[in-house]
């Protein structure tokens, strides 16, 4: 059984230090039901929204979502995808800069309805070794997006 010096782990090098291979994640790619619902939702929460006529690009900061549309994922053609793939499959997690009174104003002007928070979870930074508060909310498909404060 491989550990994580072996896979590239918290404990593969001293935290900070870089070897060549994965940095981050440039993006992520997901079905999408709600096409109009699902474009304003991400705008109202700040995000820029490029519009085409297969895919839909939500962006934060240097990564995005691509949204397929339904008539691109149900097509038997398209099939660089997760073929299970069906609305809602998406749970992801979005680093929150800001205070949580600006992040409760945020979902609050944009409507969303949280499900779950604020709690204590494990982020990714630092290795996976640091913690953060956490907010929970799911988008008009029903994905659960993750607003993530660390202190």
């Amino acid at each position: 059984m491989a550990d994580s010096r072996q896979l590239g782990g918290p404990n593969s090098r001293q935290y900070g230090e870089r070897s060549p291979g994965i940095r981050s994640f440039d993006h992520v790619s997901l079905p999408f039901r709600n096409t109009d619902a699902m474009l304003a939702f991400y705008r109202s929460l700040g995000s820029a929204v490029t519009e085409g006529p297969r895919i839909c690009s939500v962006h934060f900061g240097d990564q995005k979502i691509n949204f397929h549309r339904p008539t691109h994922w149900q097509d038997p053609s398209f099939t660089n995808r997760a073929p299970e793939a069906r609305p809602p499959c998406g749970d992801f997690c979005v680093v929150w800069e800001g205070s949580p009174a600006s992040l409760t104003e945020m979902l609050h002007r944009a409507g969303a309805q949280g499900s779950l928070g604020p709690v204590e979870r494990q982020g990714g930074r630092a290795g996976g070794s640091m913690s953060g508060t956490s907010r929970y909310i799911r988008d008009p498909d029903g994905n659960l997006v993750e607003f993530m404060i660390y202190s």
